[in-house]
């Protein structure tokens, strides 16, 4: 806003005060839209809010869809991991089992050979 070259309050105030009156008289005179093209812009409107609803619920699927997906994989790797640890612990029984046969034979060869060297001797 220009002000006055004296610089006065009073110039100052009027200056405001026109510019006022100008802004307010060209919004009066801007056209105003009809109703057509206003009812066209709300169902503009309406209709982009209902698209983009249906796009906030087709993601909002999607998103179950993947956590669906996410629990049945995690649950077939606990499946997985629990098959691998009773096959482990299975292979570890059946190695002890094996290793506990060995040594009661290899128990008994020493016995054998024992009572043996005691049979010479007497």
């Amino acid at each position: 806003m220009k002000y006055d070259k004296d610089g006065s309050f009073a110039g100052r105030r009027e200056t405001s005060l026109n510019a006022k009156k100008q802004l307010l008289e060209r919004i009066r005179s801007a056209p105003v839209p009809d109703q057509a093209q206003l009812d066209r812009k709300n169902e503009e409107k309406a209709a982009a809010a209902l698209a983009r609803e249906a796009r906030e619920a087709e993601r909002e699927r999607a998103k179950e869809a993947k956590a669906q997906q996410l629990l049945a994989d995690e649950e077939a790797s606990a499946q997985a991991e629990a098959n691998a640890l009773n096959s482990q612990a299975a292979e570890v029984a059946l190695s002890a089992e094996a290793q506990t046969a060995a040594e009661a034979q290899s128990k008994a060869e020493r016995d054998r050979r024992y009572a043996a060297r005691k049979a010479r001797k007497r």
